[in-house]
């Protein structure tokens, strides 16, 4: 019974260190490569606590080689955008002004059930009480509902962390030229940017590395509107 105690607090201490060190977001909102190490650490854990016959060091051994993975994964997402999308895949807008996109609820292999059955846990009861709609890549549904007296609009991400968000700045209309000619404005380029976003009526959240952040207005190119 002593060993299996010992056993047991050496696996529970070796666990309690390496998901620290993983970080928060391992234990809540977790990315698919995540929820599978998390799966495979519990039983890895289980084994040697319980079974004499094993080696303890195997088992503190594999918990490692986990946390390894992990960490080289993490690198891998974060080398840039295409690597973030395979590994973890990417956020859908399901609702738009526009209404349900289809297209997206199909790629994610859902259907309007789903999205009601969602929306009806976070208390929209009513598809036209919502402007946008968006499963995120953790499978959490984040959702912009309509207000009275504003018009809401969505923020789009146009750099994060130093690097340009090519794929936002095509789809907005919003071109290179718009970003470029901002940053020119507050003397500085993308690599000294930490937060860049921008919402359909032109407010800007702006954030340069290691400063505060700071709210801008711009005028977006004529005919852009989401």
């Amino acid at each position: 019974m002593i060993i299996i105690f010992i056993r047991t607090a050496v696996i529970f201490v070796t666990l309690m260190v390496v998901m620290r060190l993983m970080g928060k977001r391992q234990i809540g909102e977790m990315q698919p490569f995540e929820f599978i190490i998390t799966m495979i650490v519990a039983d890895l854990a289980c084994i040697p606590m319980a079974d004499v016959s094993i080696p303890l060091v195997y088992g503190v051994a594999a918990i490692l080689a986990l946390f390894l993975l992990h960490q080289t994964i993490f690198l891998l997402e974060n080398c840039g955008a295409f690597a973030r999308r395979v590994i973890s895949g990417k956020p859908s807008v399901v609702i738009d002004r526009g209404g349900v996109n289809m297209k997206e609820l199909k790629k994610n292999n859902l259907d309007v059930s789903d999205l009601i059955e969602s929306l009806r846990s976070q208390g929209y009861f009513s598809l036209d009480d919502i402007d946008y709609a968006i499963f995120e890549a953790n499978g959490n549904l984040s959702v912009l509902e309509k207000k009275n007296g504003g018009e809401p609009s969505l923020s789009v991400l146009l750099i994060g962390d130093g690097r340009l968000n090519k794929t936002a700045v095509e789809r907005t209309g919003l071109g290179v030229s718009f970003v470029t000619d901002f940053l020119q404005g507050q003397k500085t380029g993308c690599k000294g940017v930490s937060v860049m976003t921008v919402d359909g009526t032109g407010k800007i959240y702006f954030q340069k590395k290691n400063a505060p952040y700071e709210i801008h207005r711009a005028a977006l190119p004529e005919g852009v509107q989401w």
